[in-house]
């Protein structure tokens, strides 16, 4: 495998190692990176204010999590520049339509590209590919979007997906869907002592589902 391929392959060992969809925690640590760093090295790259600057500053949920941030001058400096549009907006009394998209996000479905192109590539017999098919099922598995991402690209083209992924997917949201039937028919009014016979995590289903159909990557 080549080195970047090496590098995939450990963030992937790690993320499955934890709770939830491994491809939401990888994107989400590398946006919180991107965060950082942009903050650190970008807030003077003409190239990035301009790109930021045409995209109308970042998404609602990513302008929401530079307060978290500590460098109050690159976020001021940064924010100054859609301010500045902003008011030009109201003083010509026009809308303000922005051209570009979060870089942010960009960054994200970049991320999220690499990791499911890497993860779909999975096919061979060497002793990585081996060691990921013994940890990814283990593992809770990828979050529905995250799936249907896996079986198309971006550009709706179909990938070859590893039949040991795509068995070991399927089954658990049929699995799932058993325990959300079943955790519905015990809610019903009387059947109190067959809710109660669940196991917790059964009777906790609903947050599990909700969390498996929307994912946690932002």
């Amino acid at each position: 495998m080549a080195v970047n391929k090496h590098i995939n392959f450990f963030e992937l060992q790690k993320a499955a190692e934890k709770p939830g969809c491994p491809i939401c925690r990888i994107v989400s640590d590398r946006a919180e990176q991107y965060i950082d760093n942009m903050l650190f090295e970008h807030v003077s790259d003409r190239p990035f204010r301009a790109l930021h600057r045409a995209a109308g500053g970042f998404c609602p949920f990513h302008s929401r999590n530079m307060v978290s941030f500590r460098d109050g001058l690159a976020v001021a400096i940064m924010s100054r520049d859609i301010l500045e549009d902003r008011i030009e907006a109201f003083d010509k009394n026009k809308p303000w339509r922005p051209k570009g998209r979060c870089p942010i996000c960009e960054e994200r479905d970049r991320i999220e590209e690499e990791y499911l192109g890497f993860l779909a590539g999975a096919i061979g017999d060497s002793d990585e590919e081996v060691e990921l098919r013994r940890i990814f099922r283990s593992s809770e598995g990828l979050c529905a979007p995250h799936y249907a991402g896996l079986l198309f690209s971006r550009k709706g083209r179909a990938r070859k997906v590893p039949p040991w992924l795509r068995e070991f997917h399927e089954n658990k949201y049929r699995d799932l869907m058993k325990r959300v039937s079943t955790f519905i028919e015990y809610s019903a009014y009387g059947r109190q002592s067959d809710f109660k016979s669940l196991s917790e995590k059964d009777q906790l289903v609903w947050k599990e589902v909700a969390l498996v159909l929307r994912g946690t990557a932002e």
